[in-house]
């Protein structure tokens, strides 16, 4: 299949980590489908060519979906919000509603059957038990004569610069669905690493935005952070600091270490969350200048383009940044699935 004959439609795009990568695969990007403004503005910023429905998925009409759809082969990307069945999650109950999205998305691929299906989410959403979420949509999808494949991803296997794994599924009623072999890591490549995606950016201070790219921008450090950060050498943490430094919560305790740490030039970060430009929520301190990364930097580690632009406040640019699909690994998803259907 030519990838230029695809079509993409992104449900739960989120700013465009999916579409990015897509695109990038040759693919066109026919619209995308969120209900988050300021993702929605960035979506539109960087797909101008494309539709948006800025909804609640609940709220969507299958024709709208329909409307939208071109007759050529189509692919549905859905990868719904995660944080239900997230590690980090301690509080989610089975009554979450954001539990229900991927009904949702199935109301769509069962209706509408695009020739093509991702998804995309943590792992834990295989976790729930008999009858959750992920087995009742797996289950549709056979119903609807789709072949599928399903497997856990580490993003460093296939040049992301970060730990990150995420549970793919790839669905096809045209051909057989195939997953990416990896380009890193298992097969003898190197792991990317994080002085080859951001070293070389202009400095800049914390609280400053650069003033040719307002993404190259740094939350502000209040002052006794900014000894701490002094403090501390490159993939150093909280332990290279005198006690006068110390949180008084990590005096005797031993675990957590990322928290407040520099990352390495020479190795890959670790996975970027939606708090990625805050330095005491992880290991999110630029490895020699004295600031957590920049929203610019975590998108480069995401591997989005340079030129991507965001929108909304710097913390609503870190949850988009966050919660993407990074554009390097949907690429490899993309070339995979579409070499494997022929």
């Amino acid at each position: 299949m030519d990838p230029k004959e695809l079509s993409v439609i992104d449900f739960f795009s989120g700013c465009g980590g999916t579409s990015q990568g897509f695109k990038d695969a040759g693919m066109n990007i026919v619209a995308g489908i969120d209900f988050d403004a300021d993702s929605a503005a960035t979506f539109r910023t960087n797909f101008p060519g494309a539709a948006f429905i800025e909804a609640d998925i609940r709220t969507v009409e299958i024709d709208q979906v329909r409307a939208l759809m071109p007759n050529s082969p189509t692919l549905f990307a859905g990868c719904a919000p995660c944080q239900p069945f997230s590690r980090q999650n301690k509080t989610t109950t089975a009554q979450d509603p954001r539990r229900n999205l991927l009904y949702e998305f199935s109301r769509f691929v069962t209706e509408l059957r695009p020739e093509l299906v991702v998804i995309e989410n943590v792992p834990g959403l295989q976790n729930p038990k008999k009858g959750g979420p992920l087995e009742d949509f797996l289950a549709a999808l056979a119903a609807e004569k789709y072949a599928y494949k399903v497997k856990v991803l580490r993003a460093l296997e296939y040049g992301v610069p970060q730990e990150r794994k995420r549970l793919v599924i790839v669905a096809s009623r045209v051909g057989e669905p195939v997953l990416p072999e990896a380009t890193h890591v298992t097969n003898g490549v190197p792991a990317a690493t994080v002085g080859e995606f951001i070293y070389g950016l202009p400095a800049i201070e914390d609280g400053q935005v650069h003033p040719d790219d307002p993404d190259h921008a740094t939350m502000r450090l209040s002052e006794l952070n900014r000894k701490r950060i002094r403090a501390t050498p490159e993939g150093g943490d909280r332990r290279n600091w005198t006690k006068d430094l110390v949180l008084e919560c990590h005096t005797n305790h031993g675990g957590h270490t990322d928290t407040y740490g520099r990352m390495w030039w020479n190795r890959p970060a670790s996975g970027l969350t939606t708090r990625c430009i805050s330095y005491s929520n992880g290991r999110f301190g630029h490895p020699e200048q004295h600031r957590a990364i920049s929203v610019r930097e975590a998108a480069l580690l995401q591997t989005f383009p340079r030129e991507f632009r965001f929108s909304g406040t710097m913390t609503s640019k870190a949850r988009q940044v966050g919660n993407a699909v990074p554009p390097l690994m949907a690429q490899r998803i993309g070339d995979a699935l579409v070499a494997g259907v022929g």
